[in-house]
């Protein structure tokens, strides 16, 4: 039931900010460095590399649905709940993101309200906790070998403001230097002076 509350509110999010629009900047830029004959170059450089990261990440599924058949615990009560604390921030984080961006005053500002003024990205601290919750879940059913996936969606997560991507946000985002250093990498927490 997690798996399927996560996935639909992600699918729904998505599909709603992207719908009429067209493809995404980043994957236009990896399309250009990669011409010709990218349509061949896409299935290892992007879909066989999102593949194999998926069915890391997703290790805790496989192990929670195939471990042992015990009655919940407090493990699983954990896991659950880890999981819900991710779901809160990916909705609310999204939600207040939205609603700034629907503004025409918050133009090319950097959000730092809300969830996003108590870290860099809600998002990432979501999937953290909703993955590792799926781990605890999974180890609650034996499976200690899956947790390899949420340490995997662990270490992403907290390299992923270094990513090459996410590198032109200063000239998108004037305010972004002043933010990035002020907040904590993936953890909420206080502005940092």
């Amino acid at each position: 039931m997690l798996v399927t509350v996560w996935g639909l509110r992600l699918a729904i999010y998505l599909g709603r900010r992207n719908f009429g629009h067209e493809e995404d900047r980043r994957y236009q830029k990896i399309r250009r460095r990669n011409e010709p004959g990218f349509a061949w170059k896409s299935l290892y450089l992007v879909f066989g590399l999102q593949a194999v990261l998926a069915w890391v990440i997703s290790l805790p599924l496989l192990g929670a649905i195939a471990g042992d058949a015990s009655p919940l615990g407090w493990l699983d009560y954990a896991g659950a709940a880890l999981c819900l604390v991710g779901l809160y921030f990916e909705a609310v984080g999204d939600w207040q993101l939205t609603r700034f961006k629907a503004n025409p005053a918050n133009a090319g500002q950097v959000m730092d309200q809300g969830l996003w003024g108590l870290t860099r990205h809600p998002n990432y601290f979501g999937d953290f906790c909703v993955w590792w919750g799926f781990g605890l879940l999974a180890l609650a059913a034996g499976a200690w070998w899956s947790l390899i996936g949420p340490a995997l969606c662990g270490v992403l997560l907290l390299r992923s403001p270094s990513n090459p991507a996410r590198r032109d946000i200063g000239k998108r985002r004037p305010g972004y230097a002043e933010h990035h250093p002020a907040h904590q990498r993936l953890f909420p927490g206080p502005r940092r002076p």
